[in-house]
């Protein structure tokens, strides 16, 4: 049934949820979330996991040991699977760059701002690395050829 009001359209729950919608935040306030960091091949790859490791486990570690008890008791209500609660790095290589992804648990309410600080700690311990380490990106460099000689 729909009925309008002032410009406004009314819809039965009953057409909107055709099944059971569950809110897990109740039980489990936080979510996983993933950042993306690619890095010039030439890049020394051990310290700039070393790094991304560090960062990780300064922003998010001690919210994740909090994150990991309140998974232990979802895993026993839900009966779901039990899973990795603690910041982790993973890697990609391809043609272009190496691609570092930082996984790792976050208060829903604080996602934009953790990550801010996940990637601005990131900037500043890539530019202390003296070009060591650094990002890659998706560019192209023209070289001009003179032929008149």
């Amino acid at each position: 049934m729909i009925s309008t009001v002032a410009g406004w359209c009314a819809f039965a729950n009953s057409f909107v949820f055709k099944e059971p919608v569950v809110n897990y935040s109740g039980d489990f306030p936080f979510l996983w979330d993933e950042i993306t960091v690619p890095v010039r091949h030439t890049s020394d790859p051990n310290l700039a996991r070393k790094i991304l490791e560090k960062i990780a486990d300064e922003v998010v570690g001690e919210y994740a040991e909090y994150a990991q008890n309140a998974w232990k008791e979802m895993v026993k209500k839900y009966l779901i699977e039990d899973a990795r609660v603690k910041p982790m790095i993973t890697i990609v290589v391809d043609e272009n760059w190496i691609t570092y992804t930082i996984r790792y648990v976050v208060d829903f309410k604080k996602r934009r701002g953790t990550k801010d600080e996940i990637f601005n700690k990131i900037l500043d311990e890539f530019n202390k690395t003296n070009g060591k380490v650094s990002f890659a990106s998706a560019a192209q460099e023209i070289t001009l050829v003179n032929t008149e000689s």
